[in-house]
């Protein structure tokens, strides 16, 4: 019985944090000018914003759901 509100927990957990992190993305995407135009435009430019704001979001999502 442990075992299953553990795997429950642990799956409510990921569905949270991916839901946290998938709006954090796209809210930075939003706030940073992160657009598809932008990709055409400038790919390298676009995979270095990207990547800075993925870092963000883990790093929000690790603080506020995993290492609470």
């Amino acid at each position: 019985q442990n075992e299953d509100k553990l795997y429950e927990y642990l799956i409510q957990l990921n569905q949270d944090a991916e839901e946290m992190f998938n709006a954090l993305i796209e809210q930075f995407k939003k706030s940073e000018g992160i657009t598809e135009q932008l990709k055409a435009q400038d790919q390298m430019l676009w995979v270095s914003k990207m990547n800075n704001i993925q870092h963000i979001a883990t790093e929000i999502v690790n603080n506020e759901l995993i290492y609470r």
